[in-house]
């Protein structure tokens, strides 16, 4: 049983929602958000990534950026650029990028939910990071972006969804990235009542994203219920922020990645000795997409090659048999030597967002190679949740990103 709960969110102003509300912190280096920043200063960027307002020198993880977050949302509560509910709402929230579609609603879902494991992971967090938002949410008394979660679609929930879709929506605006964010609220009492009943019975939930925003609320909560033990459960640091979709209107994109060299091998040698595990097809010039799972694109040496992972090295297992894994156990670690992926600096991330014609100029810069991947479904994502283990790092890029600014949970 899940407890998924209306909120009375701090939110902008109608006239100021477009240019408040920033992609989340962790899509930008320090740099691109002090860009961002100086092109629209009323970014939620000045909150999520405060260090855009301190000189390059200065430590972004120091108290007085922390601190730097915090006077700036309340300043912009102050200004009236935001102002909090009266009630406790909820928010249907649906992002359009021309051709995908989906709705969810912003609300806050329980800390315990996620310690029983009715909200359920698929991603290790790591101390660092953990402690970074834990230090933000405090220096802000409040809860800035959202978690990203799925749960099985419900006719009768989309049915209400639907419906209340047909008004006018408080927010309407197309992001410079070309989403459309729409934002409805629900303040119905009877309405919140009949949406609070169908979570209830949803059972499980999973986090598509916002690993590390999730354990840093639930360490905060437990933290609170220690200074506190003649707690209620009802305190809002008891739930955390969250936009919940129906798991079959995600959408999952590709998470290539590129390797800075080839640990002294020539390409060659590399092509030779990937060919123990895949079968290798020179495709020239042409760029290569994968269009099923267990293929690979792969450029090195200024030429593009379709990767087919043998027959005998494909696993059932959930997390062996992800298209993630495959890379990493036969090509990434026994040919070019990347054991610790989290760790290693030759290996970059990319999100499918980026073009391939990029991927290839990255590669060259360093005569590195550039793998393209098949996206990773999102029956993976829940299988592998449910059996309680967890993906690779960096399997899956959700796409069209949640925007921060739009809900904030004040704690």
């Amino acid at each position: 049983m899940a407890v998924v709960k209306p909120f009375p969110a701090i939110r902008p102003q109608a006239v100021r929602a477009a240019k408040i509300a920033a992609l989340p912190y962790d899509v930008f280096t320090r740099e691109e958000a002090k860009r961002e920043v100086e092109k629209n200063p009323l970014s939620f960027l000045r909150v999520d990534r405060p260090e855009v307002d301190f000189p390059e020198e200065t430590d972004m993880y120091s108290p007085q950026v922390y601190k730097k977050a915090g006077e700036y949302l309340w300043k912009l509560l102050d200004k009236g650029d935001m102002c909090q509910d009266m009630e406790a709402c909820y928010y249907i929230y649906e992002l359009d990028n021309g051709h995908h579609v989906q709705t969810g609603i912003a609300a806050c879902v329980s800390v315990d939910d996620y310690l029983n494991h009715v909200v359920k992971c698929h991603e290790n967090t790591r101390p660092e990071k953990e402690a970074d938002r834990i230090r933000h949410i405090e220096a802000c008394q409040a809860q800035t972006g959202p978690i990203y979660l799925a749960h099985r679609p419900d006719p009768e929930l989309r049915r209400l969804v639907d419906i209340r879709k047909r008004g006018y929506p408080s927010y309407n605006f197309l992001a410079e990235d070309g989403v459309r964010h729409r934002v409805w609220v629900i303040y119905q009492g009877n309405v919140i009542e009949k949406i609070q009943q169908l979570f209830s019975r949803m059972g499980s939930i999973y986090i598509a994203d916002g690993h590390h925003r999730a354990a840093a609320a639930v360490k905060i909560a437990k933290k609170r219920r220690e200074q506190d033990p003649m707690y209620t459960g009802k305190e809002p640091f008891n739930y955390f922020l969250s936009v919940l979709f129906p798991w079959d209107e995600l959408q999952i994109i590709e998470y290539n990645r590129v390797v800075r060299d080839l640990g002294g091998k020539s390409p060659e040698v590399f092509l030779n000795e990937t060919g123990k595990y895949f079968f290798v097809e020179k495709r020239g010039a042409s760029p290569v997409k994968p269009e099923e799972k267990g293929t690979f694109g792969l450029y090195v040496g200024k030429s593009w090659y379709l990767l087919r992972i043998k027959e005998e090295c494909r696993s059932a297992d959930p997390v062996k048999g992800l298209d993630v894994s495959i890379l990493q156990d036969y090509l990434l670690e026994p040919v070019l030597g990347i054991r610790n992926p989290k760790e290693d600096p030759r290996l970059q991330f990319e999100g499918g967002v980026k073009s391939l014609q990029d991927l290839e100029k990255e590669a060259d810069q360093t005569e590195g190679a550039a793998f393209t991947l098949y996206p990773t479904h999102m029956e993976e994502l829940i299988k592998v949740a449910d059996e309680g283990r967890l993906m690779p790092p960096k399997s899956t890029w959700f796409e069209p990103k949640l925007r921060s600014g739009l809900f904030i949970h004040r704690i």
